[in-house]
């Protein structure tokens, strides 16, 4: 592997659909649902074969790079690049490039998630050294999850012609990007076999996706430009907090991909790939018994109850029995001054809840 090669992990999100486990205190990155490890050790430690430490980047805010350098002794504070505020993913993709072209001219970024999971790690790591290789080739690789099941959450990227192979792998090039299609449009997608899910991972050289951002995002551009002068001086947090109040919040799919030429997709098959994002996802690749349950929560009394999602923080510290009765496909989520009740297939809404008392300043969510 070319000692060029880095990783920036995005870990700066709020996690909203995973509330109320999931808070500003306490993100969804930093919580453990498969095992002993967070979300987040899980993305540092199934890249650390191919990446070392020293390469990778953490881009979060402030509060929960605290939260988060705790969980990773290898992780020291020069690891962590600070946004002062959520602004999408292209200004924290564009920060972290503009950081590493400065440090290391030509080098090439894997931009990865702290919110996925994937059960064949092996696998993901021989992706990302395919899609290095095709980054070398100028290419903007990105990652494309084979669908399982028509899901209108993702956003879907079609695939073009057969491109080169790299590591025995097959590319192929991108045709357009789809967000979010309704339930149809998703079913025709995942029927004909020429669409995968946007992983919204992503491999190039750092000095390609800034001519990327130049084009087609201007704006953003002259802010970099003005960040990297400031890099390694005095002025280098004063800067970045003045330039990141004038920037738009978009993502990096918006804001860059769908307009990008060059761009080649990598099927990721047979990964076992989740994206953490709401409860029912979750629900979906947690163990079951006989009925469909999922419960963490020591004390339970589950009579003619089916396809039912139960957490509960702290688990058996409350002494608190959860009992129900002819319920199916719920999501119960128990926690010390919250309890939310909602069917599984409403999951995803769950941000509307946060949305709703934020615009209220109830206060709960922070």
């Amino acid at each position: 592997m070319g000692s060029n090669y880095y990783a920036a992990i995005m870990a700066g999100g709020g996690g909203t659909r995973l509330w109320p486990l999931s808070r500003k205190k306490r993100p969804k990155q930093a919580l453990k649902f498969f095992g002993k490890r967070t979300l987040f050790q899980v993305s540092v430690e199934r890249i650390l074969p191919i990446i070392e430490p020293a390469k990778l980047l953490v881009l979060t805010v402030a509060d929960q790079a605290e939260i988060l350098a705790k969980q990773e002794e290898l992780l020291l504070p020069k690891n962590f690049i600070i946004e002062p505020s959520p602004r999408g993913t292209a200004s924290a993709i564009g920060l972290a490039a503009i950081y590493l072209n400065h440090r290391d001219p030509g080098s090439v970024m894997a931009c990865l998630t702290a919110d996925h999971y994937m059960t064949n790690e092996p696998a993901f790591r021989e992706l990302l050294l395919a899609a290095y290789d095709a980054a070398l080739d100028n290419h903007l690789v990105t990652l494309g999850i084979t669908p399982e099941a028509p899901d209108p959450t993702y956003g879907y990227i079609h695939k073009g012609d057969a491109s080169n192979k790299y590591r025995g792998l097959q590319s192929f090039t991108v045709r357009s990007f789809k967000e979010k299609p309704d339930a149809d449009l998703a079913r025709k997608y995942q029927q004909s076999g020429e669409y995968s899910w946007n992983s919204g991972m992503f491999v190039w050289r750092t000095d390609r996706i800034l001519k990327e951002i130049q084009r087609q995002m201007p704006d953003l551009f002259s802010g970099l430009q003005e960040i990297e002068k400031a890099l390694d001086t005095d002025r280098e947090r004063e800067t970045v907090d003045a330039v990141w109040s004038e920037l738009k919040s978009i993502t990096i799919d918006y804001g860059v991909m769908e307009g990008a030429g060059g761009v080649v997709v990598i099927p990721a098959d047979d990964l076992g790939w989740i994206d953490v994002g709401d409860w029912n996802r979750l629900y979906n690749v947690l163990e079951k018994d006989e009925a469909g349950n999922v419960s963490d929560a020591e004390s339970v009394l589950l009579l003619d109850t089916r396809g039912v999602l139960i957490l509960q923080e702290g688990q058996g510290d409350s002494g608190r029995l959860i009992a129900t009765l002819g319920i199916d496909d719920l999501v119960i989520i128990d926690t010390e001054d919250v309890l939310l009740i909602c069917r599984r297939e409403m999951a995803d809404q769950v941000k509307r809840l946060v949305d709703f008392m934020n615009e209220r300043e109830l206060g709960i969510y922070s």
